[in-house]
């Protein structure tokens, strides 16, 4: 890791919570992000920004420049957006820690309310909130529960399932329970925060969740977020790791498997639009077959049939409204 820069002056007091901000290329949203954590209602925290070897880091100190005395603020090379949390971590002193990438944003109560559930129920080692969506795509508006619900206890089961989705930028975590379960896996560069979550449970650690929108999640055309194809493919590798835990049950076990199988699934139908799109027909009968094969379903059935004997019709159709 390189010198840490411009370090914030040690307080007496350890702060309570330890605000952690990955940043690579993100010089254009950091300062509004900086400021969403500044003007918080609950203010006994510390600011932790790690620089993950952005190749604009000049351009990043020039922004980060009028913050300096509010923040700690790190260097190392760059090796992904797991080393870079788990560095912030190592660093930090609060009792909780508040994951936040670089171009979200906070309401300004977030942090209040997260830290007001977690001190009501000393059972619960981490908590998570809705976001509203801005920016980039078609969601913009929408907030992540409507497009991804909790239902139910957050469990391993409902985590694996998709049932629970825990989303980064909005949650609140003891710090006890993240070293417990490990920290972030550096060997992900995506889906990295699933992974944490299943091992944070099957450490035994509680996660809950609150329906409030507490913060802001950012689409970006440019971010690994906005292609399903890598973000499915992460996932199954975090899946194809969780399944090798050793203390899985044989209902766990089985969980797994069938998520395994309905991830490929939606990976092949994923890639055969994305071939559709760029108007390949034979090769999104392809990658259609494939996830016929690993799941019936009619309606692919009846894509693919159109997609043999009317692809222009097909066509004419899905830039009407797209299938899923």
């Amino acid at each position: 890791m390189l010198p840490v820069m411009a370090q914030a002056p040690a307080e007496a007091k350890n702060p309570l919570v330890s605000v952690v901000i990955p940043a690579y290329l993100v010089t254009p949203y950091i300062a509004t992000t900086l400021d969403s954590v500044l003007a918080q209602t609950f203010q006994d925290f510390e600011i932790i920004v790690v620089n993950d070897g952005s190749p604009d880091s000049e351009q990043l100190e020039k922004v980060l420049e009028p913050y300096r005395s509010r923040i700690i603020y790190l260097r190392q090379e760059n090796q992904g957006p797991s080393s870079a949390r788990n560095t912030g971590i190592h660093k930090s002193r609060g009792e909780y820690i508040a994951l936040l990438d670089a171009d979200d944003l906070w309401n300004p109560e977030h942090l209040a309310a997260q830290l007001t559930v977690l001190k009501t129920d000393p059972s619960a080692d981490m908590i998570y909130a809705d976001a509203r969506i801005f920016g980039d795509g078609p969601e913009s508006g929408r907030t992540v529960m409507e497009l991804c619900p909790s239902q139910g206890e957050v469990t391993f089961e409902r985590l694996v399932t998709r049932q629970c989705v825990v989303h980064i930028c909005v949650c609140l975590i003891r710090r006890n329970i993240l070293f417990r379960a490990g920290l972030f896996d550096p060997a992900f560069r995506a889906a990295e925060d699933a992974d944490l979550w299943l091992r944070i449970v099957m450490h035994g650690g509680r996660i809950c969740y609150q329906k409030r929108v507490l913060g802001q999640y950012r689409r970006r055309g440019d971010s690994l977020s906005a292609d399903p194809v890598p973000m499915i493919e992460s996932y199954l590798n975090v899946l194809a790791k969780t399944a090798l835990a050793p203390n899985l049950s044989a209902t766990q076990r089985e969980v797994i498997e069938e998520q395994i199988l309905r991830e490929r699934m939606q990976l092949e139908l994923e890639k055969g639009k994305r071939a559709f799109r760029a108007g390949d027909a034979a090769g999104a009968m392809t990658y259609l077959s494939r996830a016929n094969v690993q799941r019936r379903s009619l309606k692919i059935a009846m894509i693919l049939l159109a997609l043999r004997v009317a692809p222009r019709t097909l066509q004419r159709f899905y830039r009407w409204r797209h299938w899923s």
